[in-house]
């Protein structure tokens, strides 16, 4: 064992992504990232495999396992299971202890955070009664463009008309976009309307739970790496938009802190 011995593991199952952190001493030691399917424990055993792997540790090595995310009750081997909200907030708050505002868009969630400077919920707001606003409607929408969704960001910067997406369901939404293309509109211009259509929700997500124009905002979740939702979010609330090296899997790391605190 490394360190001081105290090896924690954090798994944060996701309606995409299962994502899986080995902590230690000196920091993260391992993580991995795959899609959740339809078998959770599957998922799980398998991240958490992938990453035992890559830091040449076993199972018994690891002094205790929290399980968050929408999937978190389905992990039989864990030690404990926090809410997503909770672990998400100490992951930021262990990479940007000075952070108070957190914005994480999920594959079929998203969430507005406000936190304390000791990196304790004080509020939060999720949009999760419907799929626009996060992933899924990026998803769906680069489908319908056939752009690659990793591409969709970048894509719409290179808008030159603006238009409007009026439609905030994702399956009338994607109806609309057909009706754009049928009418020859270039997919920059629908996919700079898209962009504008979810950071118009996740501002007033932030606005519901920190309406101070002061707070930094970090953002994580995979769509955290769109560059287009970065720089429409640093637009709309005039506030640096800061980004994780590894966005994804904050949320899991989150929860592998938590759990030394646990054990």
């Amino acid at each position: 064992m490394r360190g001081d011995g105290m090896i924690t593991a954090g798994i944060d199952v996701g309606s995409t992504t299962t994502k899986a952190v080995l902590l230690g001493k000196d920091g993260i030691y391992s993580y991995s990232v795959q899609a959740t399917g339809i078998d959770i424990p599957e998922a799980t055993e398998q991240v958490l495999g992938e990453s035992l792997a890559q830091a040449n540790l076993s199972f018994e090595d690891i002094a205790g396992i929290v399980s968050t995310g929408y999937g978190r009750i389905s992990i039989p081997f864990s030690s404990q299971t926090i809410t997503e909200i909770t672990c998400n907030a100490a992951g930021v708050h262990h990479l940007f202890p000075n952070a108070t505002l957190v914005v994480d868009i999920g594959g079929q969630d998203s969430k507005a955070i406000k936190m304390d400077k000791k990196g304790r919920v004080r509020q939060f707001a999720m949009n999760d009664k419907c799929a626009a606003g996060t992933g899924k409607f990026l998803e769906v929408a680069a489908q319908t463009l056939r752009v690659d969704v990793e591409e969709l960001g970048k894509t719409s910067l290179e808008s030159k008309n603006k238009i409007t997406i009026s439609n905030t369901c994702t399956v009338f939404a994607q109806s609309e976009i057909v009706s754009l293309i049928a009418r020859k509109t270039e997919k920059e211009d629908i996919a700079a309307a898209l962009h504008e259509s979810i950071g118009s929700r996740i501002y007033g997500l932030i606005n519901s739970v920190y309406p101070e124009p002061k707070a930094e905002i970090v953002l994580t979740g995979g769509v955290a790496r769109n560059i287009a939702i970065v720089k429409l979010l640093e637009r709309m609330t005039g506030r640096m938009v800061m980004v994780p090296e590894n966005p994804q899997i904050v949320t899991a790391l989150g929860a592998a802190i938590l759990a030394r605190k646990v054990n």
